[in-house]
């Protein structure tokens, strides 16, 4: 099934039909106007695809504000990481930074092992001119979404800021476009069955799979089809601009980090762009209706998302992404950060 975000097209499910339509072009999405990209707010733990994904999501919509939370690495990192970003961005935006532990208080282990000990490992950081607006990530993501209704929320690390938004507001869900998620998958990376992002928070998981919005799942299923290799680092480094200077590092180091876990010349999966390309350039990928669940308590399936795959069952609560067109994508997310100061 092809998606688009959202549109009368067959076979999608009704709840997307009472959203403002959208014009799929072969660059951004827009609105229903056919002028104005759509709005974003991108909910973060940068984390070295969070660094990419921030950039595409500035370039290809209309980035309303970052939020951060806990997960690749500490919040105090992934908060200085985001700042570092849209500086070197060159964008005019806030940043506020949300939960340092899941909802249940527990501490949960970082990925210091893909990211290094700071989140972005193989990049340097410029010296902070600016600091974070808020705290409040919830609260940003509450105000904002009733001063821009039809605002899509991406997030890309684990979902306690979303989750708590929603315990917060339960009216956010009626007036937001969805929320486009990268997390989940058929398999696991962190453990055998769950995936890291859903596995550091499956309660804050589970809020939002059942909160009844729109939602885009991007899992390991499709990330894994979209790879960081020398070729793409090494076309980093031949671009002039500073931002790509940076990337080239940071995918270098990310790369470098991701052979020595697996012992082997494998590529690295660039997740979390998947979750912004899956609203701003749909036609890059394929969806189906599928209905998704967390497991919040098996002792070898926590954090575990349950996929009906089965071939009788219509309709479901995620448009799950299935397939992307790697070689196109991996050309948006060079144009994104060519695009850069």
């Amino acid at each position: 099934m092809r998606f688009s975000v959202p549109t009368n097209a067959k076979g999608l499910r009704r709840w997307f039909d009472s959203r403002p339509q959208v014009v799929v072009r072969a660059g951004p999405c827009y609105d229903e106007t056919g002028c104005v990209p759509l709005d974003l707010i991108l909910d973060c733990d940068p984390g070295h695809d969070d660094a990419v994904a921030l950039a595409v999501a500035a370039d290809r919509g209309r980035l309303l504000g970052v939020t951060t939370v806990a997960g690749n690495a500490a919040l105090e990192d992934t908060t200085r990481n985001a700042l570092a970003v849209v500086q070197l961005l060159g964008i005019d935006i806030e940043v506020h930074s949300g939960a340092a532990t899941p909802l249940r208080g527990r501490s949960a282990n970082h990925a210091a092992h893909v990211h290094g000990e700071h989140g972005l490992a193989g990049a340097t950081l410029p010296p902070l001119r600016t600091t974070i607006a808020s705290n409040d990530a919830p609260g940003f993501l509450v105000e904002t979404t009733k001063q821009h209704p039809h605002a899509w929320i991406i997030a890309t690390g684990p979902l306690t800021n979303v989750a708590q938004a929603l315990q917060r507001d339960p009216t956010l869900p009626e007036r937001i476009a969805g929320i486009s998620i990268m997390g989940g998958g058929t398999f696991g990376n962190v453990t055998a069955a769950a995936e890291f992002n859903i596995h550091f928070d499956p309660e804050a998981a589970d809020i939002v799979l059942r909160c009844g919005t729109p939602l885009v799942l991007c899992g390991l299923d499709v990330t894994h089809q979209l790879l960081v290799d020398e070729v793409m680092v090494a076309r980093l480094q031949a671009l002039g601009n500073e931002f790509a200077h940076f990337c080239a590092d940071l995918l270098g180091g990310y790369l470098t980090n991701i052979r020595a876990l697996t012992g082997n010349a494998r590529d690295a999966a660039l997740h979390d762009p998947c979750a912004v390309l899956a609203i701003t350039d749909p036609h890059l990928l394929d969806f189906a209706a599928r209905h998704v669940v967390v497991e919040t308590a098996g002792e070898h399936t926590r954090g575990m998302t349950v996929v009906d795959q089965r071939s009788w069952v219509r309709g479901g609560n995620v448009q799950w992404a299935q397939t992307i067109d790697a070689p196109a994508a991996t050309e948006v997310i060079l144009d994104a950060i060519a695009a850069a100061p």
